[in-house]
């Protein structure tokens, strides 16, 4: 898969830097999540925001290493099945979260419907590209696409849009559960809420830094661990590089759900999709055989179907709200569980 860029070492080393990888991104993660909430009172800016922003852009770091990586070395496949399976993986880690993390649907605890415009701004992109899919990409200038190009206007706008939104506030829900965490309460230790702004931009800087070089060396030894195992070229090869690059967003995402910071961790999955579109320019920028929304294949189109489908049931989720649970979740997050493992499974039929 070509994502080789450290040196060779047996199966047995490589599963060993592989562990210690999760371990460092695990604890960065968790840390990370903390230093968010603490930024979010001192700056004033909403917790969902500092997920939509400041936590998606960091564990999104390896997905942008390891896309970039792929296209310099021209397999399109690899980035664009990694990149819109990976939507429809990272939705799921929501399910997962409400499964074994959350009291009620999860769903049901946001307090604005900044998430739902999340949701449904990401299936509009979504929809554009599997519009260019079927029409056909259009190369603008040195290989690269009118479609890219779009995307990536539009994910800025879409940021201080949802910034905007999430201000005006309008319309908020009467109907709350009881409970929820305050995270400024007891979300970092006494030690971090006494330490100054500089301290704390420092660390979260550093343990940015952490999930970067983890994330990546992750991505690039589930690469190795793939070839020497003989799962390569197979689906079950892609699978396994896609969930390596998606750990930063399991950790963090679970550290926000332990800590009660709920809305943080949805805006944390849906701004990582978002920032998964947005990547479609430098990915193309990278890859020097053409426009590279002109490679998607089928397998490519199905996972973007899936990619709106879980979307878009989130959407209806967090409009019902009082969720109906099921096996201790919201029915919502059974369903894009289930949407997601029934789509794994066909999309290895098709692969």
């Amino acid at each position: 898969m070509e994502l080789a860029a450290f040196a060779p070492l047996p199966l047995y080393g490589n599963i060993i830097l592989f562990v210690l990888a999760s371990v460092v991104v695990w604890i960065a993660g968790t840390r990370l999540v903390v230093y968010g909430d603490s930024l979010s009172d001192r700056y004033n800016l909403s917790r969902a925001f500092i997920g939509l922003v400041f936590l998606a852009t960091v564990t999104e770091l390896p997905e942008i290493a390891t896309t970039l990586t792929a296209s310099i070395a021209g397999n399109a496949q690899l980035v664009l099945g990694n990149m819109f399976g990976g939507v429809t993986m990272q939705t799921a880690i929501l399910g997962v979260i409400d499964l074994f993390f959350v009291r009620n649907a999860l769903t049901s605890w946001p307090r604005k419907p900044t998430h739902a415009l999340e949701a449904v701004l990401l299936v509009v992109l979504l929809n554009v590209i599997l519009i260019v899919s079927i029409l056909g990409e259009y190369e603008v200038f040195w290989g690269i696409g009118l479609g890219a190009l779009s995307l990536a206007v539009f994910y800025p706008l879409i940021i201080v849009l949802l910034g905007k939104y999430d201000k005006q506030s309008p319309w908020l829900p009467i109907d709350i559960p009881k409970g929820g965490k305050n995270l400024s309460s007891n979300s970092g230790s006494t030690s971090i809420r006494d330490r100054s702004n500089k301290w704390l931009i420092s660390h979260a800087t550093a343990a940015s830094l952490m999930i970067l070089i983890a994330g990546f060396t992750l991505a690039n030894r589930a690469d190795m661990i793939a070839e020497q195992t003989g799962l390569g070229s197979s689906f079950v090869g892609i699978a396994f590089l896609a969930a390596a690059t998606s750990l930063p967003e399991l950790s963090t995402t679970i550290a926000a759900a332990r800590m009660g910071a709920y809305t943080m961790a949805i805006s944390n999955i849906f701004g990582s999709n978002l920032i998964m579109v947005a990547l479609i320019l430098p990915a193309d920028i990278a890859y020097r055989k053409g426009p590279i929304l002109a490679e998607i294949d089928n397998l490519a189109q199905f996972s973007i179907v899936t990619g709106i489908l879980v979307s878009t049931i989130y959407v209806a989720g967090i409009l019902i709200r009082r969720t109906p649970k099921l096996f201790g979740a919201g029915v919502d997050s059974i369903l894009v569980l289930t949407v997601y493992f029934l789509g794994l499974y066909a999309a290895y039929q098709l692969s």
